[in-house]
Order: structure tokens, then sequence, then C-alpha cells
């Protein structure tokens, strides 16, 4: 390809709003034009890292005996009302009405389509196990995108599922699943960190993700010092170090416009780790609107996230104060005794609540709280209703006791989940056993968003002028370069691009009447890993016509015969 005839237009200047080193260098090296937010159309420089990228992916879920289909972007809502997600996803899914008036969805994921597809071909045991997969446009209304391809809209995602008759063949198949991932990964040059993660809107118990490493990473994971445990932020556990003591008679003391723990720790002098904090939230259960008070340490944060998935619920909201007072709680003064019985509201007891003694916490009454509250004689909850409801920090115990927790920051590239029969169960997809029963099968899941790993790539190498590609993703081979328009210097350049095309090698081809500093500053842009200069001088060289031959990775460039260009490339690729 020549630069000359290339679509491709390249910025000098960082542009308004990006701040990734991903998102700046795809625009400015013009891999992809913004459209609108969250939104990028592909240039052909994207284009053809994106194509790399799923060839090594399509290698590596072929390698584990996945069969390729495609499933439509737009489907049917009723598709959706099947499986209950309809109702339960909120503005991120777009709705529409086709011509006929029929109520439709764009797919930001694709479960309910491939139960659709497996439904329609399984009948027998005989059939069982199998796995598909696809690379297909998604489409999710994403309030907040950001980072470029990191967080969009529409997106293409590899999306993979796999079909079992145990959970112990799901078992075997994850860990395959789990070895392809590592494969992808390590041959677009990165070295993921893997964390149990949150199933989300996914459903299914089991669940990991693939993550990048890196300080503009959107997501916090919390790793062990020993290298002993990882997981996301939204489910890490930790031990908490609670420490019970011979229960204090409770007492209540006057706390005159003290209602944040700061406030009130500050005005008793004590410390946050003896104080209860109350965490108050609204959401929708069987159908009715309620109140969910959450009990923590007050040195602790409550997770909604862990909460929401403890009560399965469809979304957690903070309780507004008109909301809280309908239960007859006060705002600022909250407190589970007497409240913690009733049947009108959920109460949930954080480990270190019902693990720790003799805490400070609000007395239900404007300007006072009660001291040595404790769980179990002042105020008790169902057994299923006392867990893990705190996020888990930088600092704290890890679950085994045994080393303190650090946090990261990360991108997801990949996650794969245990879905179990969540679809397959509400959308009848059976089979017959050899019995003749039917049987519902047992569902894997395994995702890649093929953008936001191409940008993970930049995340993971680059510099201060470019990316520095991967070999296995680069958008070309060679960056050929003439510095100037001689005509010895362009027959060179022209005799190198047929030897190493015919060679099987891709080649960029600069061929532009620009200076050498803007061709340069292009090539570092461009990222390819190989760059190759032809000039007046080069061919002139003692020993013989000569090039110049320079990694991207590296600052200096070597002098390399003209003959022995396409075996050094052939070597350096091999």
């Amino acid at each position: 390809m020549r630069v000359s005839k290339f679509v491709v237009k390249t910025l000098r200047e960082a542009p308004t709003g990006a701040e990734l080193p991903s998102h700046i260098f795809l625009l400015r090296g013009g891999y992809v034009k913004q459209l609108a937010s969250g939104l990028y159309s592909m240039m052909p420089l994207g284009k053809r890292v994106l194509q790399k990228i799923e060839r090594v992916i399509r290698e590596e879920m072929n390698a584990i005996e996945g069969q390729e289909v495609e499933l439509p972007l737009a489907q049917p809502a009723e598709l959706w009302e099947e499986s209950g997600r309809y109702a339960a996803i909120g503005a991120e899914m777009l709705r529409f009405k086709d011509r006929s008036e029929h109520p439709m969805v764009l797919a930001m994921t694709h479960e309910e389509a491939i139960t659709d597809l497996a439904r329609y071909y399984l009948s027998s045991y005989k059939q069982l196990p199998f796995m598909l997969y696809q690379f297909q446009l998604k489409f999710r209304d994403e309030p907040r995108s950001r980072g470029g391809l990191v967080r969009v809209r529409e997106f293409t995602m590899k999306d993979a599922y796999s079909f079992h008759r145990t959970p112990e063949d799901l078992d075997t198949y994850y860990e395959k699943a789990y070895a392809a991932y590592e494969r992808i990964f390590a041959r677009v040059g990165i070295k993921p960190v893997i964390v149990q993660s949150d199933t989300g809107i996914m459903g299914g118990k089991v669940a990991h993700e693939f993550m990048l490493e890196t300080e503009h990473g959107e997501d916090y994971l919390i790793l062990s010092e020993d290298g002993t445990y990882s997981a996301n932020q939204e489910i890490a556990a930790f031990d908490r170090e609670s420490v019970s003591a011979e229960h204090g008679a409770r007492e209540k003391v006057a706390t005159p416009h003290k209602k944040t723990i700061e406030e009130m720790t500050g005005f008793l002098g004590m410390t946050a780790k003896q104080a209860m904090k109350a965490v108050l939230f609204e959401t929708e259960l069987g159908g009715r609107k309620t109140l969910v008070f959450a009990v923590v340490r007050g040195d602790l944060e409550a997770s909604d996230v862990k909460i929401r998935n403890h009560l399965k619920a469809p979304f957690l909201l903070p309780a507004q104060d008109e909301f809280i007072r309908s239960f007859g709680i006060v705002p600022g003064y909250a407190s589970p005794v007497d409240i913690a019985s009733r049947h009108d509201l959920v109460v949930l007891a954080d480990l270190s609540i019902a693990e720790g003694s003799n805490f400070v916490g609000g007395a239900n009454e404007d300007g006072f709280h009660y001291t040595n509250v404790n769980f179990g004689r002042d105020f008790a909850v169902v057994a299923a209703n006392v867990g893990d409801f705190a996020k888990a920090e930088a600092g704290h115990l890890a679950p085994d006791g045994k080393s303190r927790l650090k946090a990261v920051r990360g991108i997801e590239i990949g996650n794969i989940f245990k879905l179990g029969t969540k679809f397959t169960d509400s959308m009848s997809c059976q089979y017959l056993d050899e019995a003749g029963k039917h049987q519902v099968p047992i569902m894997g899941c395994y995702g890649i968003g093929v953008g936001r790993l191409m940008a993970s790539a930049v995340e993971n190498a680059h510099d201060d002028f470019g990316p520095i590609w991967p070999k296995e993703i680069t958008p070309f081979h060679l960056h050929l370069v003439n510095i100037g328009q001689e005509a010895d210097v362009v027959a060179a350049c022209e005799s190198l691009k047929t030897e190493l095309e015919a060679a099987g090698f891709e080649v960029l081809y600069d061929d532009r009447d620009e200076r050498p500093g803007v061709k340069f500053k292009d090539a570092d842009l461009w990222g390819i890993p190989v760059r190759v200069a032809v000039s007046k001088k080069t061919l002139a060289n003692e020993a013989g016509p000569s090039v110049e031959w320079k990694l991207r990775s590296e600052k200096e460039f070597t002098l390399v015969k003209t003959g022995d260009v396409a075996a050094k490339l052939k070597e350096w690729y091999a």
C-alpha cells in the first residue's frame, strides 16, 4: 500500500477531550474518526488492526472446537421478554418499533438469540457439548462514553457460548476457554491480571475478568500482596479483623447536629471503627417499592453491587429523606434497633457488625445516638441477611488473613462466565437424555470486545510519540520510507516493495514528497514494528547499497544491505 493512495489522516495535536493514550493516538494516527459521542468510524488503518485481532481470536476459538455463527443485531422484544431481561434492563438498551409497530431492540448482548438458536438445533444429549461464537455489533446506550474505544455505545464483540450436560463438563470446558484467553492476550502482547468478577446482567454463579493493569483503567482491582488473591472491587472479599468484647450497657447520648460518621466520632472522641454506619437504598422487590437498610462498620463503605446481587434487585438508588421518613426512620440518626424485625423493609448486617461489639449508632431520634449497640442483643436479622456487604479497600487483610490487599486500576479486556441455566430455563431450551426425559443444558459465556482490545494494546505498548504494535496485530509488517525523490532512491524502494510483497509481507510504502521529519513522525503514529528508510546516502554506503533498519521499540537504527532486508525481516517475524 502506498501512503499517497492510502485513506489516512494524521493529526499533530491531541484532539480536545482525548485523555487516554489510546484515545489520543488512535485519533491522531488516523485509525478512527469520531462520529458522535461513543460512536466511531473505523478507517482503513484501524480496520487492518481489528482484522488481525479477529484472526488471532478466531484461531484460538477454533482450537477449542468453536464454530462461528452470526446473529442479528435487531431482535424482537418478545425474545428478551422470555428471558426476563426486557423489563430488567434500563435505558442502556435501545428499544424501537419496526414499520409494523412490532416492538424491537438493538441487542447489547446475544444470550437470548444464541439460546433461541440452540433450542432450534438441540434435541438429543448426543449433540452435547458444543460451542458457538461470533463477531457482531452491539449497541449499548452508555450514559458516560469515555476513553475512545474503551467505553463506547456501538462496538464489535467476540461472544462465545457453550452448552453442556453437567456442571463438571462446563468446568472442564471453562478451563479450556480460560487457557485460550491467556493465549489470545499473550499474542497481542498483553499479560492480563485475572480476577473474580460480578456476573451483572449476564447472570450465572462464577465469572472471571481478564484485566489490563493501567493507571487509566476504569475498574479497581483488589489484589493480595502475596499474589494469592485477586478480584474486582465490586465483589472482592476481605478479613474485617473484627474484635468482640463483653457487651456493655446500651445508653442514649445527645449528639446535636452530628449526622455524619466524621461529625459523630469527632464529637464523642472515638474512631470510625467503633461506629455503626447506616446506608439506605431504594429498590423494588416482588413488584413493590421498598427500603433497604444496610449496616456496616463506620470505617467501611457499603457495596451496592454486593447488596444488589444478594437481593437480586433490578436496581439500587440512594434513598431520599422523604422516603426514609415514610418508614418512621430519622435520616442522619437511623438505627437498626427496633427496626430490624419489621417486614416492610429489608435490613442487612455486614459481617463487621455481626462479628464486632459495642458500636455507636443512631437512636432513630433527632440529635441522639446509642452507645454499646450489639448485634444479636439489641437487634437481629435473619441469617440470610448477614454477610459480606462492604467494599474491600487497599490495606484490608486478604480473605485468608495472610496478606494485605492492594488496589490497582485496570481495563477489562475479556470476561468468561458460568451462566448455568438462567437462559435455557427461562427460554425452554431442552434436550432428551438417555432415558428420554427432558433436560436443560448448562451454559458458559466468553466475551472479548475487539475495539477495546485494540485500544488496550495501545495502552499497554506506546511511547510519547505513538503506539508500538505487537507483531501479530501490526497493520503492516514493514514501513518503507523514501528519503528524497531521486530516481535511484525511488527505484530501490520499488524493488524492495515488490520483493517483500512477493515474499508475503505487508508493506506500507511512504512514497510522498514530504520532509523526512514529517514522514518519521507519521511512522511513529502508525507504530509498525519495523521501519526501513532508503536515501542516496544509504545507497552510497561503502559496504554496498544499504537501508536504515529501525525497530519501532528502539531509538537507534542500523544499516542493512538492501539484498539482506527480506531475510532479516523473515528472521525477525519468525
